[in-house]
């Protein structure tokens, strides 16, 4: 059996259509493989854009003998994914310009799948907001730390939904209401990076652009302690 990073083992957790997958992006396949040893979808569709990233993953496929089970497709992003083809889209590993620019361009793919699962690795708030122009609702959030760094993986389902308040959008609903000690310990170190550059500008003669990068950080840090103040309000249902 497939041993999968601690990032991609909570990507392949939030997977629970039970139908076709399209892992998009499949790189080396590992999370396509993961699925189909796991029964945890009927067919998963790997595709990359890129010939490389396929090649890699259809040596590891056919060493696990499941060329039967998943199936190999060149595609830019889902531009070569027929709507309704499948249930769910699996995106992880790229930036969040990137994944909101596929969902986007394919729109009426993504329209018709029954749950997205996406790992970010940046501009995260940028994908809730645009989950919830699509029509998806955030089902469930988590924050793994894995090698030293922090990611966050995101299942998406179709309804409504829309956060009334900036910071949810910024740091994510269900990661605040879930008080877990890794988002807590994200939050402290993402504090403490603002306070060394604020603490950096102190005494020097700054640019406009400088004065307004300095607002922009102290908006950012005050953001930062409203969520951890929330988080500490309720601490006993932290884990």
């Amino acid at each position: 059996m497939i041993k999968l990073s601690k990032r991609l083992q909570m990507v392949a957790d939030n997977v629970m259509s039970g139908g076709v997958v399209a892992d998009i992006g499949c790189d080396h396949g590992f999370t396509s493989i993961y699925l189909m040893e796991n029964k945890m979808a009927e067919h998963v569709i790997a595709m990359d854009i890129s010939k490389g990233p396929l090649e890699r993953a259809k040596e590891h496929i056919m060493q696990y003998g499941l060329e039967e089970s998943i199936s190999l497709r060149l595609s830019d992003g889902a531009k070569e994914l027929m709507s309704g083809e499948a249930e769910t889209l699996l995106i992880s590993g790229m930036g969040g310009n990137l994944i909101c620019r596929i969902l986007e361009e394919s729109e009426p793919v993504t329209r018709t799948a029954k749950e997205l699962v996406l790992s970010p690795q940046s501009e995260v708030y940028q994908v809730r907001r645009l989950l919830h122009k699509l029509g998806f609702c955030i089902a469930a959030e988590d924050m793994v730390l894995d090698q030293g760094k922090y990611y966050v993986v995101i299942r998406g389902v179709p309804g409504e939904e829309l956060y009334q308040e900036e910071i949810e959008y910024l740091y994510g609903r269900k990661l605040i209401e879930g008080k877990s000690r890794i988002f807590q310990s994200f939050l402290r170190k993402e504090a403490g990076r603002v306070e060394k550059v604020l603490a950096g500008m102190e005494q020097k003669k700054l640019s406009q652009d400088s004065q307004r990068k300095q607002q922009e950080l102290v908006q950012e840090r005050n953001w930062i302690l409203e969520v951890l103040n929330r988080i500490s309000s309720d601490s006993g249902s932290a884990r």
